[in-house]
């Protein structure tokens, strides 16, 4: 992300003042068990997806769309559709572990720090200015496939 002093006067405006919704009653959830015994996802800003899919789209407000990502995904089929100033992709491109740590989620199970992993794992596109697509639709529904997969835990990875 670049610094603030950095961008054109209209940008730094539109970052200062960013619409940031307040989610005060939201409570805090406790782990139920530990996360040697939990099954682990991970929802991704990254905007990427496998090549099959459509790319995600630069619409007015941001798309609040979502692609899967099976697990078991070669990481050569997942490519970023999303670009920004605000971030380089050449390190994705060479290791998809900068901005999917999907081999490090893999390890940690190996090692028994994790229980398990979600079959599938889920991707948006960051720089969504109106989150309100967001919150109503595509997240609830994103909810519910994590909870029909029964995960206990979400690692979310902004990029």
């Amino acid at each position: 992300m670049p610094r603030l002093e950095a961008l054109s006067e209209a940008q730094r405006k539109m970052l200062l003042n960013w619409p940031c919704p307040d989610n005060d009653d939201t409570p805090w959830t406790t782990m139920g068990k530990p996360l040697s015994e939990s099954k682990v996802a991970m929802v991704t800003t990254s905007g990427i997806h496998l090549r099959k899919d459509a790319p995600f789209r630069s619409l007015k407000g941001g798309d609040t769309s979502y692609r899967i990502i099976p697990r078991d995904s070669d990481p050569a089929d997942i490519i970023q559709s999303h670009t920004s100033i605000g971030f380089d992709r050449t390190t994705s491109y060479r290791d998809i572990n900068i901005s999917f740590p999907v081999d490090r989620l893999e390890e940690l199970v190996q090692s028994g720090y994790i229980g398990e992993l979600s079959n599938n794992y889920y991707s948006y596109m960051g720089a969504i200015n109106d989150v309100t697509g967001l919150m109503e639709d595509s997240g609830p529904e994103v909810a519910t496939k994590l909870l029909s997969e029964e995960v206990d835990v979400v690692l979310l990875v902004p990029t």
